[in-house]
């Protein structure tokens, strides 16, 4: 993947996750972050397995799907 894409990819993660912490449902602050997440994570993948970024918004992601099956069960 070119770094050109993966910046966008690392932007458009920034923006979701910034976006995030604007909202006030959560369930929706819950998906808008997970996406954030889940694009943190193929840019630390496209820009040579950033360990730092990939692991965090990893957990993070399982976090999120967790707690939005747990809420949709109650």
């Amino acid at each position: 993947m070119s770094p050109e894409l993966a910046s966008y990819i690392g932007y458009a993660a920034s923006f979701f996750i910034v976006l995030s912490f604007i909202l006030k449902d959560l369930t929706k602050i819950r998906i808008v972050n997970l996406i954030g997440c889940i694009c943190f994570v193929i840019y630390g993948i496209f820009s040579g397995m950033l360990w730092p970024v990939i692991i965090p918004n990893g957990i993070i992601c399982f976090v999120q799907i967790y707690y939005l099956i747990i809420g949709k069960k109650k």
